[in-house]
């Protein structure tokens, strides 16, 4: 039994004319409310509240950011700007003990003996082994079996 899947599901449908229902919504509440200010006020005035309120309803219908709706966009700003923030590092002075207790660290482990013949390991070294452990674990990852 054969089943048909629907190829193009993120595009949306087009309803009246070239517009989706979101675009013909945004111009529709745009419009009506343009008319609200050309009935109740001036001509000037009118016309002065009305392009921001247009501007913004083709924004919304129309306007993409990074491919995602312009709708979308102002969400998130809207949710980071009243969202709790996290923040992960405080800088604080330290303190006259937390400097020395920090020194005598320091020379703590600069004292320690350190056994003859201990190879020292350096950034370098260290890169280079993590590489050959990577390469090394991605080249036993093959689907044949091992005897």
């Amino acid at each position: 039994m054969e089943y048909q899947v629907p190829q193009f599901i993120e595009v949306e449908d087009k309803i009246v004319g070239p517009l989706t229902l979101k675009q013909f919504i945004y111009i529709a509440g745009a419009s009506g409310i343009c008319i609200i200010f050309f009935f109740y006020l001036q001509m000037l005035f009118a016309i002065l509240l009305s392009l921001p309120v247009v501007a913004f309803a083709a924004a919304l219908a129309f306007y993409k950011v990074n491919g995602k709706p312009f709708v979308e966009v102002i969400e998130a700003g809207f949710n980071y700007y009243t969202g709790a923030k996290l923040f992960l590092w405080k800088h604080r002075e330290s303190t006259i003990p937390e400097q020395k207790s920090a020194a005598a660290a320091a020379k703590a482990e600069a004292a320690a003996p350190v056994p003859r013949g201990t190879p020292k390991l350096t950034r370098g070294k260290l890169s280079e082994l993590a590489w050959s452990l990577d390469v090394k674990a991605m080249g036993n990852n093959s689907n044949t079996p091992t005897p």
